[in-house]
């Protein structure tokens, strides 16, 4: 038993065991999960989705690996030149994010399984809402519509490779005006 098992088992000056009624009630259903390495689960995400399937999270596992399988297929075609520098420098950060994720997820996992449940967030966390985006749903259109052009009528996306740089001008731009408008709602 290591230092912190020890601190959570024992307690007052005396060192008499305290229990904590999430931990008898998992001992007492005999249902014993086994641990999930957090390192392993990073080391395995190199190939992105794979320490997600290690933890359990195997639709997750898959849609990452769809991912990273699309930006290969844009990396390798001849036909989306203009793409490849923001593809690539997306898929470093996808793949830096999956290994922290899938670190995350057996964390989350070995917590859950050991009967402490899930993490406490501070009170005046907010969490996300489930409202739409207005600049992202026009980006996804434009997006469609630019390989919709290219696919099927033979227009050239090269004047992509000059102006890529323009969509982060435009997040930028987005992400200024919304700090702006939270600073001043009139």
């Amino acid at each position: 038993m290591n230092g912190y098992e020890q601190d959570m088992n024992t307690g007052g000056p005396q060192g008499q065991a305290k229990e904590d009624p999430k931990q008898a009630a998992h001992a007492a259903s005999g249902w014993n999960r086994p641990h999930r390495s957090p390192a392993l689960a990073a080391w395995l995400s190199l190939m992105p989705g794979l320490g997600q399937v290690y933890v359990g999270y195997i639709q997750q596992g898959f849609i990452n690996l769809a991912i990273f399988a699309g930006c290969i297929a844009v990396l390798s075609s001849h036909n989306l030149n203009a793409l490849k520098p923001p593809v690539g420098i997306g898929m470093a950060f996808f793949i830096l994010y999956n290994i922290i994720d899938a670190n995350r997820r057996a964390l989350h996992y070995n917590r859950v399984s050991a009967g402490l449940g899930a993490e406490n967030l501070p009170e005046d966390f907010k969490m996300p809402t489930s409202r739409g985006s207005l600049f992202g749903g026009v980006v996804l259109i434009a997006i469609g519509i630019l390989f919709l052009l290219d696919l099927n009528f033979d227009i050239p996306l090269d004047w992509l490779e000059n102006w890529w740089p323009l969509i982060l001008v435009l997040i930028g731009a987005r992400l200024v005006w919304q700090s702006r408008r939270k600073r001043n709602p009139n």
